[in-house]
């Protein structure tokens, strides 16, 4: 199958590929319509969206269920954590190219998709974008800005890592290099990208605009000391793959962020 695109009244249209979008839940019935619609309304039309519930006792499932014809997959039940539930998502992805959004996250416009999938060259195995934080309440309110930048060869020394809702990544790739790991609790994401890219050096694209749009929060960053164990969690990403980054890397991690709020 060819990935890239052809141009019809010269604009780029996709070629026919299938992207799967997966978005895990529990109790986010506050949120997760926004994180629907912004799936369904998108442009392009091969979507697979599968939703993996953690048996919320809110309202999340009767809004889920008002959506139901444009989900091709809907599971609820308990399950072992965020990381345990993106994976069962990746289990039933049939699409050539996944993607994970959060359900309280949200695609910026209904153009996202269309242009993740023309990123996808031949040679590229991943493509991701740049993020804003905005406003629990007031989201159009930016409270934080991230940009990624292009990925150079040991950014990850220097405290680099794109933005995982963002990060869009070949099928072929979970079921080569493996998903995500059940011995971390937040930083599972980092480590999956930490071995893809770092260790493995699968091709990136870099697709320089805001493609989601993120709730401000988020356990890792609700205190210090959840910040504390993040770090310790990220310090283990590297050794569970044999790697040793170079001092001060894992410092840089966190104060990388800082400059976020200066972009906003």
């Amino acid at each position: 199958m060819h990935f890239g695109a052809s141009k019809k009244n010269g604009e780029l249209i996709p070629d026919a590929m299938k992207i799967s979008i997966i978005t895990v839940a529990y109790n986010s019935g506050k949120t997760i319509e926004d994180t629907i619609k912004s799936v369904i309304n998108q442009h392009f039309q091969e979507i697979e969206y599968i939703i993996i519930d953690g048996g919320s006792t809110d309202n999340t499932l009767e809004i889920v269920a008002q959506y139901k014809s444009a989900i091709a997959h809907v599971i609820s039940e308990k399950d072992k954590g965020i990381y345990d539930a993106m994976n069962k998502g990746i289990s039933l992805a049939t699409g050539d190219i996944i993607g994970i959004l959060n359900s309280d996250d949200f695609y910026s416009d209904a153009d996202v998709i269309a242009k993740v999938v023309n990123a996808f060259q031949p040679e590229i195995d991943a493509v991701y974008g740049n993020l804003v934080y905005v406003d629990p309440i007031d989201t159009t309110k930016i409270t934080r800005t991230w940009l990624s930048g292009e990925y150079k060869v040991g950014a990850f020394f220097k405290g680099w890592m794109p933005p995982h809702p963002t990060f869009f990544v070949r099928k072929e790739v979970y079921q080569k290099f493996g998903t995500y790991s059940m011995e971390l609790k937040s930083a599972a994401d980092y480590e999956f990208m930490l071995r893809v890219i770092h260790k493995h050096e699968i091709r990136l694209a870099y697709l320089n605009e805001v493609t989601v749009i993120m709730r401000a929060g988020g356990a890792s960053n609700a205190s210090f000391k959840n910040r504390l164990k993040a770090n310790q969690e990220d310090r283990l990403a590297w050794e569970m793959n044999e790697l040793k980054p170079k001092p001060f890397a894992l410092i840089r991690k966190p104060l990388s962020k800082i400059f976020q709020f200066l972009k906003k």
